[in-house]
């Protein structure tokens, strides 16, 4: 095996945060916690399943909100926005006003609705949503965390279902993905393409 030619790529320097010099794709959702006598919403792209059953995981860093109310209540949900509310996700990521809870600023000015197994907020209209109870909350990633979560309860919008009988490529023409294009720009999927998967692949 040839060792990597590094004609046309630049090393970075490691002593610095590396995940600004490029772009990555990731997903955009908004996890909600209970918060006191309120509630606390919060984007998050780093987030993904974990294995293929119904774990979930985000990361997060205790010097925000979300991390302790997961902490202190066991459960948060996630939903995940139609690409047409972008706006509503970004607002979500507003930082409150002094001690002013959260709750009582920029969440009153969200459409949220309850979530069915827990006291928690989601955000209305999007296309999936998560209802997670905490599993484990993993520390040390130089001040951040990852938190994970059981899925208790999931739905979501029939628009978005996957049928076998379904068109995938027309499906996510006529209903595009909201994506997040680390770091600072957003995306919305819809041309789509089948994966060329060797023959005889397996999970």
């Amino acid at each position: 095996m040839d060792t990597l030619k590094q004609d046309g790529f630049i090393s970075l320097d490691l002593d610095l945060p590396i995940w600004e010099r490029f772009f990555t794709v990731a997903p955009l959702v908004v996890v909600g916690t209970k918060e006191d006598e309120g509630y606390d919403l919060a984007p998050k792209h780093m987030v993904t399943p974990l294995g293929f059953g119904n774990f979930f995981g985000f990361v997060c860093t205790s010097r925000h909100s979300t991390y302790h109310n997961v902490k202190k209540t066991k459960e948060f949900t996630v939903s995940f926005p139609r690409a047409e509310q972008i706006i509503a996700t970004s607002i979500s990521a507003s930082p409150r006003k002094g001690e002013t809870p959260k709750s009582l600023g920029i969440i009153e000015a969200l459409p949220i609705v309850k979530a069915t197994t827990m006291n928690a907020p989601l955000l209305r209209d999007s296309y999936l949503y998560f209802e997670c109870k905490l599993f484990k909350i993993i520390d040390g990633f130089d001040g951040y965390a990852l938190i994970t979560g059981t899925i208790k309860a999931v739905y979501v919008h029939r628009d978005y279902l996957r049928v076998s009988e379904g068109d995938d490529q027309l499906q996510l023409k006529q209903n595009p993905l909201l994506a997040y294009i680390a770091n600072g720009r957003f995306a919305k999927v819809s041309d789509t393409y089948n994966f060329p998967f060797p023959k005889d692949f397996k999970r």
